[in-house]
């Protein structure tokens, strides 16, 4: 068929933009059947049936399109937006995700000058803007699965590349939470598969860096992430109890307020070892963080994670205390104080937390009946004002009332000195 026009729709066409809009899979299946239906097609505005399935959110939709060929990349909106940017506006993370996977690009911009991840954090959905700025594709990495040049064997074993890539697609940063995600998969957890992941990490590190468009972003990530791999595999050489002992170093708090200081410690030096000192990122994150005192605020893994994600709103969702995991909701029964995602999470920092669970419950309790008190005072003297302005309304009604009656008995009176004149 004929390349699409802006309004140049059949009657099929039209009827597939209203069938993505009801949210009708079976039907928009049927229709992509027909001979004079262009997946591609353009309505007036420049929009493809893609770009409205992204935007209204249907994420079937958005699957099914791309499974006929839809051009994720199309461009020919009347303002410059993408299927990437529609996806952002809609806060569906997961079709964000199938977009990029699709092969999206991210450093397109629109007629206004803003990127995908832009638009999305310009409407506050930074989750969108978190798995744009995050994203790793699979091939890029699967490209070192292969031999390259007059290599005999590839720089990393095909096996290491999904559960290698699971790690480098993770939002959250939290350290304890990497080392969990090594832990979980046997074929990632050996001293020999750490060690050839870490030196694929560095490459891509110095291949962000040194490439044309540079990613500085990026290589920061694979750079923090060949540091976390590089200390699991030195525990998995000294200890006994594998990485556990790691996780319980990362977690230990300090007596006093539970701060865990090592964690701190670590996501410090991974930052100072980044080897390109003159990167714009590292200065950046030296100067937010190198004025702060180990155990204040902002912590180097909120500068960091900030940084590399673009998550900015920590205080509009509950983390886990253990592993940072966005969305926890479970509070410790006694301090109520700590968030964790489930049981696990708990009784993974128990060990440390009991030693400042009873002091944080008596801080909670003070700060309870602290606030109850100011409620008090505040009730109190929100009455007294009432009261106050309630007997200024009573003098001032009997004042008036008073003036009333004066004004009446000095007519009468004026009255009765007239008729008292007629009569003579």
């Amino acid at each position: 068929m004929s390349a699409s026009k802006k309004g140049d729709l059949t009657s099929s066409e039209k009827e597939l933009f209203e069938v993505i809009t009801a949210g009708n899979v079976q039907e928009a299946s049927r229709l992509l059947g027909c001979k004079d239906v262009r997946v591609n097609c353009l309505d007036e505005y420049g929009m493809t049936p893609l770009m409205h399935a992204a935007y209204k959110g249907k994420a079937d939709m958005c699957k099914l399109l791309l499974q006929h060929g839809a051009d994720v990349n199309c461009n020919e909106h009347e303002h410059g937006y993408t299927a990437l940017m529609f996806a952002g506006l809609s806060g569906k993370t997961d079709i964000t995700w199938m977009m990029l996977d699709a092969g999206a690009e991210t450093d397109v911009v629109n007629s206004v000058g803003r990127t995908a991840a832009q638009m999305a954090a310009f409407v506050g959905q930074h989750d969108c803007v978190t798995v744009i700025n995050n994203f790793f594709s699979r091939a890029r990495l699967d490209y070192y699965t292969k031999p390259q040049g007059l290599e005999k064997k590839p720089k990393l074993p095909p096996k290491l590349a999904g559960p290698l890539h699971k790690v480098i697609m993770s939002t959250n940063l939290n350290p304890v939470k990497m080392v969990m995600l090594v832990k979980e998969n046997p074929l990632l957890a050996e001293v020999e598969a750490l060690d050839q992941c870490r030196r694929v990490m560095e490459l891509i590190c110095e291949k962000c860096i040194k490439q044309q468009d540079m990613n500085e972003v990026l290589a920061m990530k694979m750079h923090y992430i060949s540091c976390v791999l590089g200390k699991c595999a030195s525990f998995l050489k000294d200890r006994e109890d594998k990485l556990d002992g790691l996780i319980k170093s990362l977690l230990k708090g300090q007596d006093s307020d539970g701060f865990p200081v090592y964690q701190e410690k670590f996501i410090r030096e991974c930052i100072r070892k980044f080897p390109y000192c003159d990167a714009t990122l590292l200065q950046q994150l030296v100067r937010s963080i190198a004025p702060v005192e180990i155990g204040n605020d902002p912590t180097a893994l909120s500068v960091l994670t900030q940084a590399i994600t673009g998550q900015v709103g920590f205080m509009d969702a509950e983390f886990c205390t253990s592993c940072g995991e966005k969305g926890a909701e479970k509070r410790c029964s006694i301090c109520k104080m700590v968030i964790y995602c489930d049981q696990t999470c708990q009784k993974m920092h128990w060990f440390t937390h009991k030693k400042v669970c009873k002091k944080l419950q008596e801080q909670r309790e003070k700060q309870e009946a602290e606030t109850a008190k100011r409620r008090m005072q505040q009730s109190k003297e929100d009455n007294k004002a009432v009261q106050e302005a309630t007997d200024s309304m009573q003098e001032l009604s009997v004042e008036t009332n008073s003036e009333a009656d004066l004004s009446d008995s000095a007519a009468e009176t004026s009255n009765a000195t007239a008729i008292e004149a007629a009569n003579n």
